[in-house]
């Protein structure tokens, strides 16, 4: 173990559970009617469910759509958090589902979430070219998985979850959990085989 080593993994331990024992507070006061306490609770999802929607959705429009109704739910019905999981596990959850829910009903195109980015005035613009053409291929990419797959990427990749969280999240079991890795995975380098070897 490198110096040190140890101390970092309990601090970061510490932390976590700190923060999940805040989110439980939150909750808490959310189901005795506190609207400070959902709007504290908004403010420290909202950036990363939105994340994970536009990840999941790739439509833009969807994507408010899913929140707002994951966070209804947080807001309206916050005693069907049952403890089994953490606070964080049991949102995403809600989150997935509303996702699939609005993908149901809604089978338009898929949309490009940056296209109507602008160019920084402090950004080389042959080094913007290339980071947009690295995002399209990416983009191109994850676009062709299912929404399960890029799912499970989102969920490991940007919201550090672990293998039972997203199953729990997703609601199958963990080896179902894998093997969607194993696919998105493969999936990804051969459509990326390449395609990116100049930014690599």
């Amino acid at each position: 173990m490198a110096p040190g080593q140890g101390y970092a993994d309990d601090s970061t331990n510490v932390i976590a559970s700190s923060v999940a024992d805040n989110d439980v507070r939150l909750l808490t006061r959310i189901a005795a009617g506190e609207l400070s306490a959902f709007e504290a609770l908004y403010r420290a999802y909202h950036p990363r469910l939105t994340r994970f929607l536009i990840n999941l959705l790739r439509r833009p429009h969807l994507v408010d759509e899913a929140l707002n109704d994951t966070l209804m739910v947080v807001w309206k019905r916050p005693q069907s958090y049952n403890g089994a999981s953490k606070v964080s596990t049991w949102i995403f959850a809600i989150a997935y589902r509303k996702a699939l829910k609005a993908m149901a009903r809604r089978d338009e195109p898929l949309e490009d979430t940056y296209a109507d980015q602008r160019i920084s005035p402090d950004v080389d613009p042959e080094q913007d070219l290339e980071r947009r053409q690295m995002q399209a291929i990416l983009l191109s990419a994850m676009n062709q998985l299912s929404a399960d797959h890029r799912a499970v990427l989102d969920l490991t990749y940007f919201h550090d979850a672990d293998y039972r969280e997203i199953a729990e999240i997703m609601g199958c079991p963990v080896g179902t959990v894998k093997t969607r890795m194993y696919h998105a995975r493969r999936h990804l380098k051969e459509m990326l085989a390449g395609r990116l070897v100049d930014w690599l």
